[in-house]
């Protein structure tokens, strides 16, 4: 007995405070917390008046959401930035949600500069946010992004050129701090001339996203009536034809331009990670994996296809499910691991588990029917393995250590990691194994935010908030630089029609 008190208060030391969706942010493992600045960005402040948000009624050990934050004028300078620019222009190439155009944690690059042994891969720009786990969304010729400082978080809009902000909004926020930095957690979410963004207390905002306009907000604790989970609210928004779409306990969507609620689920447990959207049998359905388990519900309406549940020890489920034709894939770290579920006449029926892949906050990435990611906690990083495994059948291709409990996205049929502590690296997405091409070390502390590749430019942040940009416009061997080219895809955000 005594032993297993032992081993529950070992556990509970160690849990891990969730991000992301993404982006990811867990406990410190025995590494001392990095400091953001201790002030504040530099702003001038505007003259219009501040727009007071009632609190709700409050349950014991809730926590009330703060009073909404100043608006601010733009332009205004990069708070703590150290810009190094390069006077390059590239066409744009954009990643304006949370895991990509496509959901799918693949960058549709190619011929981006990959040998960076030979070549190291320059600094364009970098700057500091603020602490925090948000990762990037870039559209055309600007990149937003999250941080926190002194009590207040900060949405950045900063030109992609020179890394030099064009605008930020600031609001009063908890740091959130759980056996980890803290900081906000969900990734800004552009579609159109919008741009939507999360803060850990429910601060959710609709902005102008060229000039910062706050077109409308809400507090998605008094708006839903949830309760702030242990690490607060992290889901990045989902845009499905005219309409948001959230997980916050409830799966809610609200009309895109208004802010208007369309409809919301019943309550469960809040989760970290964010909607996913497939189709099946010629309807549209949402997969949401809260921390009670497997959730789909009716896109339309909310209505609840089926749930099933799926443990979470602590209450950090935090990836967002992978749906493949009539197929969910979905993996928790704390030894719960992963498991296929398949939807057949409304019923999630499942196929397999294992502990083979146990993804604690960031998303593993699926390519020509292997998953790639990250098996286990954050807080074990010395054991944490790269695994490639067989989406059908859960076996594992391979698995290898040595990169902490980092993150993974796919570009041109090549892994890019990032490792825990700074290292981005290169090899080929293979279930033959894992074989570094190249590997460069870019950032010093926490890295736990998936990096993001757009128009030939790498975007990287670690936990306290240092974000650098790195150019990959570079010829290959052999090519040239008008081999190097890219067409212009536009600055519009994704929509799902």
């Amino acid at each position: 007995m005594q032993r297993r008190q032992l081993r529950s208060s070992w556990l509970l030391a160690h849990l891990l405070a969730v991000v992301v969706a993404f982006t990811g942010c867990g406990e410190p493992s025995g590494n001392s917390v990095v400091n953001a600045p201790t002030a504040p960005p530099t702003v001038s402040q505007s003259n219009s008046p501040q727009t007071s948000v009632d609190s709700p009624t409050l349950e014991d050990g809730e926590i009330a959401p703060p009073a909404n934050g100043k608006r601010l004028e733009v332009p205004v300078a990069a708070p703590f930035a150290r810009v190094k620019v390069a006077r390059v222009k590239v066409a744009p190439a954009n990643w304006p949600v949370w895991r990509g155009p496509n959901a799918d944690g693949i960058a549709r690059e190619t011929d981006w500069h990959k040998n960076w042994n030979e070549k190291p891969l320059p600094e364009l720009w970098s700057t500091q946010l603020g602490i925090g786990f948000s990762s990037m969304a870039v559209v055309g010729d600007k990149v937003y992004t999250m941080g926190h400082v002194d009590g207040e978080d900060f949405v950045y809009c900063l030109n992609a050129d020179t890394g030099k902000t064009v605008w930020q909004h600031k609001y009063p926020c908890l740091l959130v701090d759980n056996l980890h930095e803290g900081g906000p957690g969900a990734t800004p979410t552009v579609d159109g001339d919008r741009v939507y963004t999360l803060g850990r207390e429910g601060q959710f905002f609709c902005f102008d996203r060229g000039d910062g306009e706050i077109k409308w907000e809400k507090n998605l604790a008094e708006d839903l009536e949830i309760r702030m989970p242990e690490w607060g609210f992290t889901s990045s928004a989902l845009v499905v034809n005219d309409e948001i779409i959230l997980e916050a306990g409830r799966v809610v969507s609200y009309k895109k331009l208004t802010g208007e609620k369309v409809w919301e689920t019943e309550k469960y447990r809040p989760g970290y990670g964010a909607p996913a959207l497939f189709e099946h049998q010629g309807e549209q359905l949402l997969a949401v994996l809260n921390c009670d388990g497997l959730l789909v519900v009716k896109k339309k309406n909310g209505e609840e296809v089926d749930f099933q549940k799926w443990d979470s020890p602590f209450g950090t489920n935090s990836t967002t499910p992978i749906p493949v034709g009539d197929k969910i894939y979905v993996s928790s770290g704390y030894n719960v691991g992963c498991g296929l579920f398949q939807l057949k006449e409304g019923k999630l029926d499942l196929l397999y588990n294992n502990r083979d892949m146990r993804n604690h906050f960031n998303n593993s990435v699926l390519l020509d029917g292997y998953l790639y990611g990250f098996d286990g906690n954050s807080n074990l990083g010395r054991v944490v393995r790269v695994t490639c495994m067989n989406f059908e059948s859960g076996e594992v291709a391979w698995q290898k250590a040595g990169y902490g409990c980092g993150s993974v996205l796919i570009a041109d049929g090549e892994l890019i990691l990032l490792s825990d502590d700074g290292r981005l690296v290169l090899a080929k997405a293979t279930k033959d194994g894992l074989s570094e091409s190249a590997s460069q070390q870019i950032l010093e502390g926490r890295c736990w935010t998936v990096p993001v590749l757009a128009a030939k430019r790498f975007y990287c942040r670690n936990a306290a908030g240092h974000l650098v940009c790195l150019d990959a416009n570079i010829p290959n061997d052999g090519q040239t630089e008008g081999d190097n080219d890219q067409s212009d895809q536009g600055t519009e955000g994704v929509t799902n029609e």
